[in-house]
């Protein structure tokens, strides 16, 4: 039941069971993923309606060559899509994520025996990507639980459930809903007051 909702966008599809759902990733799709730039590219992509080429190269720190290649790759993926309609002239290129939510395959639509060697690749990233947030939270707490840091930058909340199975699918599916209203809060990429909030929801059951 792995599933990502952190890549996409809601793209003008509000039919809640297609963003718990989500599309399938592809091989390519996994591919493109196991890049960290790319996917910096798609966690901003979802959080925001749009971005412009030019105003994504500066948030992310890159050259603007550097990201084109990239966002090609995304798009080749069917990961990204342009966005003509944000555009403020012919020669400026906007973004927005072509889908509001990713799974990484189930029993009942499971990924090809091709595709392993590609999701191994991903996951294997979005470990590493755990290990640097997580990392980064605990190197903080102790400025913010001493009042040396006041300013909120984090939280994380660790505790046990007694659930059945349908009850842990209807939590997980009245999260992934919260979050959906909140990503609608502040979509607008100009925006300079909102921070942008990486988010992990992980929970794993005794016999795993």
């Amino acid at each position: 039941m792995a599933r990502s909702t952190d890549a996409g966008s809601t793209s003008g599809n509000d039919d809640p069971s297609t963003a718990i759902n989500g599309r399938t990733m592809t091989s390519p799709m996994l591919k493109a993923m196991s890049s960290p730039l790319r996917r910096r590219i798609m966690s901003v992509l979802a959080a925001q309606d749009y971005a412009r080429a030019t105003d994504l190269a500066e948030q992310l720190g890159v050259a603007a060559n550097k990201l084109s290649y990239h966002l090609r790759i995304l798009a080749d993926a069917d990961m990204i899509q342009p966005a003509p309609q944000f555009a403020r002239d012919n020669r400026d290129r906007v973004w927005q994520a072509a889908n509001e939510a990713y799974r990484l395959g189930s029993p009942e639509d499971p990924l090809g025996a091709a595709d392993e060697y590609s999701l191994g690749a991903y996951l294997s990233q979005m470990e590493i990507d755990q290990h640097a947030a997580l990392s980064r939270v605990l190197t903080w707490a102790p400025d913010f639980a001493t009042g040396r840091d006041a300013d909120p930058k984090a939280e994380m909340s660790i505790g046990t459930l007694r659930l059945s199975s349908t009850e842990a699918i209807d939590l997980f599916r009245e999260i992934e809903q919260v979050v959906k209203r909140a990503r609608a809060l502040h979509r607008d990429p100009g925006d300079a007051d909102v921070k942008t909030w990486d988010y992990t929801f992980m929970a794993v059951r005794e016999d795993l």
